[in-house]
């Protein structure tokens, strides 16, 4: 049984990259860059003022004579007139800088009055002005590939005129849920039964890190219906599967996912909650077959199945980072195997303040609601005390943590 960091080391070693295809601009958002993006012209691309006011030399402003304002430049202008020595010309946030002007005179540091104008204070050599490449040097790699995607890295990908881009491709995942117990999304299940949210969990949890999810449906506890579903999964770029992979008379899934070919690279990892997690390989595409009580799946696929789908994306960061937060009550643990262990985190003076988010037995999901955080604590310790740090990191949507 291998231990919580080696199992996930081993998945990160297996999982490679996917290749590239090309989209549009804003279909970029989230994605990781699969080329470099070299700036075709500078930016700014001439030099241009950073405020509504007045071109000036500066040399000649420095008595704080009064000026007269010859001329206009409106922002878009697409020429500017030539500054006459001893004069200013009227210039708005973004225009072109005129020939001769070193400086800018803002409005509001100027008095005008019967066409002429006169600063109020000192001006400076370069002031208030934006000069051409400042920001990006035409030729300057602006993005290398692998970059993430943000709204901020589209601002510059537009200034740089970049109408399509190769990214790396989004896995489809699919999602396949086992046993006789289960009935679709709209169904009333009966004493014995329960409903299948499991797979809209996981679903909902590949796409928000923003990999395709392809629900194949429910395998029921027969092996013929496990070979078909999982037959069909095993056509995408990743697997994910709930349940059925213990050790009772009805758990077929790892059995069948042999028969079908499947590399099983582990089987059993030295985590609460999780244990029964096993993780294949099948045409270089992996297979994970997590747990099925829906803490043990949600926490599964936080900690093992997340860093795997975001290497695929092309992240280079796939792992949380581990923050420290003072623990507020004891917790006691079995030593030898990692706790996963579900937090509500605050922020009080400055620091992380750590409770439990609740009960944390597998079947209670609702624990999830109140958690923003995941304390992950170490194998070979079994008891922590109010006060000490312990390693946690964020849950999705951790960042609203409260602040007193």
């Amino acid at each position: 049984m291998l231990s919580f960091e080696e199992a996930r080391r081993v998945i990160l070693e297996r999982v490679a990259s996917l290749g590239y295809e090309k989209v549009e601009l804003l279909d970029t958002l989230g994605r990781v860059l699969a080329e470099d993006v070299i700036a075709p012209w500078n930016l700014p691309s001439f030099d241009n003022s950073a405020m509504d006011g007045f071109a000036v030399r500066a040399a000649e402003c420095s008595n704080l004579v009064a000026l007269p304002v010859e001329g206009f430049i409106p922002a878009g202008s697409t020429g500017a007139p030539e500054l006459a020595p001893g004069t200013a010309i009227r210039i708005m946030t973004g225009a072109m800088l005129p020939a001769g002007a070193d400086a800018i005179v803002p409005i509001e540091q100027a008095d005008e009055s019967g066409g002429r104008m006169r600063p109020v204070a000192t001006v400076a050599r370069h002031q208030h002005v934006r000069f051409a490449g400042e920001d990006v040097r035409r030729g300057q790699t602006v993005l290398p590939a692998g970059t993430a995607i943000r709204p901020y890295e589209i601002n510059i990908l537009a200034s740089c005129g970049c109408g399509r881009l190769r990214v790396v491709r989004r896995p489809t995942v699919a999602i396949v849920a086992t046993g006789d117990e289960l009935v679709a999304l709209g169904q009333t299940p009966r004493p014995g039964q329960l409903v299948n949210s499991n797979t809209y969990a996981l679903a909902a949890a590949v796409r928000a890190l923003g990999a395709v999810p392809r629900v194949v449906g429910i395998a029921r506890d027969n092996p013929d219906s496990h070979r078909e579903k999982l037959s069909l999964g095993l056509e995408a770029d990743a697997l994910i599967t709930s349940a059925g992979v213990s050790v009772g008379d009805r758990d077929l899934v790892r059995e069948t996912l042999s028969e079908l070919g499947v590399e099983i690279v582990f089987w059993k990892v030295r985590v609460k909650p999780g244990k029964a997690l096993a993780f294949g390989i099948h045409n270089r595409r992996p297979v994970f077959a997590l747990p099925g009580n829906p803490v043990s799946t949600m926490l599964s696929f936080e900690e093992f199945v997340a860093p795997a789908l975001l290497k695929m994306m092309g992240h280079s960061r796939t792992v949380k980072p581990p923050l420290m937060a003072i623990l507020q009550h004891d917790l006691t643990k079995k030593p030898g195997e990692t706790h996963l262990v579900q937090m509500r985190l605050e922020c009080a003076n400055g620091r992380l303040l750590a409770w439990s988010a609740g009960r944390q037995a597998t079947g209670i999901a609702s624990t999830l609601l109140a958690a923003n955080a995941l304390a992950v604590l170490p194998s070979e310790r079994e008891s922590f005390t109010a006060g000490e740090e312990i390693p946690i990191h964020l849950l999705d949507g951790g960042l609203g943590i409260s602040v007193e």
